[in-house]
């Protein structure tokens, strides 16, 4: 997390910036009882502050990243939470909407899988978008293909649970998991080859990459992107602050 704010100049930049608000704002009051003390006087003692107090400077950055973040997903939210076909589940009119993007070769997404279940079992406002997200293997590339071809024919849920089950992604696990989702897999191999479907698996790793996201499975949750699998505690948490935070997730 702070290896990328620190690859940005420009956030380097606003994160000092923030650093001496926060010590300018908590001196605020010396400076209006000594409106006579020269720029050098008012730094030393921003400066000193910051270095009495050097936990505001995590803070400073990962508010900063939050914001930086917030502004991002706010310009991207049809490119996140609109899904491609069938590739969502849950309440349509929900009050939040989780984003899983994930890998078919991902063990850590299909481990997610039960807890995404008892997620939507328990909450019954919710809405989750799943995203193909290819970054793992040239194989899961494949299977992001099949899966997107899948979600246009309406047969994304059997396919993509059918396919998890099948283990590490192969030929023999896609036609397999093509058949127990009721597709001739011939037919769901050519569709997966038009353009359309290159298009959507390059807006999502183009968004994915301007998000931040290191791997997979990666979460957007109303104004915020986690990486990682999660226990199911701590994404109940991020639902109910994206609730409270922003209604419509």
């Amino acid at each position: 997390m702070i290896d990328r704010i620190a690859g940005s100049r420009l956030a380097l930049a606003g994160l000092f910036l923030l650093a001496l608000l926060i010590g300018a704002a908590a001196m605020w009051g010396i400076d209006r009882l000594s409106p006579a003390a020269d720029r050098a006087q008012i730094e030393s003692v921003v400066h000193d502050y910051v270095l009495a107090h050097p936990e505001i400077v995590p803070e400073a950055i990962q508010k900063l990243q939050d914001q930086q973040v917030g502004s991002m997903v706010a310009a991207n939210r049809d490119a996140i939470t609109t899904p491609v076909g069938s590739a969502w589940a849950g309440n349509p009119k929900a009050d939040v909407t989780l984003v899983e993007y994930f890998d078919y070769d991902c063990g850590y997404c299909r481990a997610s899988m039960p807890m995404l279940a008892e997620l939507l079992k328990d909450d019954p406002k919710l809405r989750i978008v799943y995203r193909d997200y290819p970054v793992l293997t040239p194989e899961s590339e494949t299977a992001a293909r099949w899966s997107l071809a899948a979600a246009k024919m309406g047969k994304f849920a059997a396919f993509h649970d059918a396919l998890f089950a099948g283990g590490p992604v192969s030929d023999a696990s896609m036609i397999a998991a093509a058949k127990a989702a009721g597709i001739d897999p011939a037919k769901l191999r050519t569709a997966a080859a038009d353009p359309a479907i290159e298009d959507d698996i390059q807006q999502n790793l183009a968004v994915g990459r301007q998000l931040g996201m290191t791997g997979t499975p990666s979460w957007v949750i109303g104004n915020r992107v986690i990486s990682g699998a999660l226990p199911i505690d701590r994404m109940k948490q991020l639902i109910a602050d994206a609730r409270t935070a922003d209604p419509q997730g």
